[in-house]
């Protein structure tokens, strides 16, 4: 058997592995929190190991199959999101007042929304694909009969998430999906105003929230959820709600005191919750200072650099839909993850892709690099293929 590896994300992996390994290590062991930090690290190993796995196997089958996967991935998925709502707690337990996880003995959380991007990824490519042999003829009743087609599969996994509720997640839903509209050949007649709504609605919101924050806290910010209403605040004011934005203030406190070169490996003495999962950056930031986190979004570029250059060599539309919304979600989720933990965006709970600690987000992302290799393969375009007689 062949395993066909890049080379490039192969050395990226490991360096990311490194990095995530050794700030799990540092933010564990500087909490009161936990007592075992060398436990958090084997686990994230035994997960990165996993992932690899998962990566090779998806890495090797015929891109064009994939959507078979995708279809029992998604149902069972979804079933698994609908259990969530009625499971008791001793499998499913809140956490931070979000229903999101079933809680396995012996091995830890695992979260079916991660895995939903795989299952969404593929069949949103597949629904654009088949529409698009089976209209080509374009016309604006086709564009907005495939718009529908993408609704029906992602508005009821959406749903059920925001019940959770876990907004982060959607976000990446979307910032999946629409890039992969704008490669689908749909009119940018009608795309154009689908993009104009959401930039119309924040730039609504933040006028009333200058202008009339009255208005604000009374008619739209009082209709969500506690959960949501306490990290907008904290987003917007930080320093003034010191209960709801504390994790943010602290977040901003940890990268802000790291300066230049950062206090140090181990020295991170700002108390930050989740400092090792969704607040990692922040860890990272503070111990290895604005140089050394630089150093590491430099890594994460250089991965999604790899994977704009296997997307131009796509034969087909199929693959280039798939590279589209994968580089698109990455790049959203680095971007939402370093903003959040430096105040800039509100706190979502979006992992940092590759090095917050948890094995859902890393096994899920794994899977999407299985894709971009199993792309790659079929373009022709790998680094080095190893013989296994």
């Amino acid at each position: 058997m062949k395993i066909k590896i890049d080379s490039k994300i192969i050395t990226i992996l490991v360096v990311l592995c490194a990095i995530s390994c050794a700030f799990i290590y540092t933010a564990v062991d500087g909490s009161s929190q936990y007592d075992n930090p060398k436990g958090f690290v084997i686990k994230q190993l035994v997960f990165y190991v996993l992932g690899i796995v998962l990566m090779i196997v998806i890495a090797q089958t015929d891109v064009s199959k994939l959507k078979t996967i995708a279809w029992g991935m998604y149902i069972a998925i979804f079933i698994a999101l609908l259990f969530l709502i009625v499971a008791p707690e001793s499998i499913a337990k809140p956490v931070n007042e979000a229903k999101s996880w079933y809680q396995i003995p012996f091995i830890g959380t695992f979260q079916p929304s991660e895995f939903m991007k795989f299952a969404i990824l593929i069949l949103t490519a597949h629904i654009i694909v088949k529409h698009n042999d089976k209209y080509p003829v374009k016309s604006i009743k086709m564009d907005f009969l495939l718009i529908g087609k993408i609704l029906l599969l992602v508005l009821p996994p959406t749903l059920v998430v925001y019940k959770q509720p876990d907004t982060g997640m959607i976000m990446l839903y979307f910032a999946m999906i629409f890039p992969m509209l704008f490669f689908s050949k749909i009119s940018k007649k009608i795309l154009l105003p689908i993009l104009a709504i959401p930039v119309t609605i924040v730039s609504v919101i933040a006028y009333i929230y200058i202008f009339m924050n009255d208005f604000f806290q009374d008619n739209i910010l009082s209709k969500l959820s506690p959960h949501q209403q306490s990290r907008i605040r904290g987003w917007l004011d930080p320093f003034s709600y010191g209960d709801s934005a504390y994790q943010t203030k602290q977040g901003i406190l940890a990268i802000g005191s790291g300066k230049e070169l950062g206090k140090g490996f181990g020295g991170n003495d700002v108390y930050t919750p989740e400092k090792h999962t969704d607040f990692i950056f922040a860890n990272i930031a503070e111990e290895i200072g604005f140089i050394g986190a630089s150093f590491v979004l430099i890594i994460l570029f250089l991965l999604i650099f790899r994977f704009v250059q296997i997307s131009l060599s796509n034969k087909s539309q199929f693959t280039t839909l798939l590279t589209a919304g994968i580089i698109s979600l990455l790049a959203f989720q680095i971007f939402q993850n370093v903003g959040m933990t430096m105040g800039v965006l509100p706190v979502t709970g979006v992992t940092l892709p590759f090095l917050s600690y948890g094995g859902s987000s890393l096994l899920s992302n794994m899977m999407l690099i299985g894709i971009m290799a199993a792309i790659q393969n079929e373009n022709g375009d790998y680094m080095f293929t190893t013989k296994d007689d």
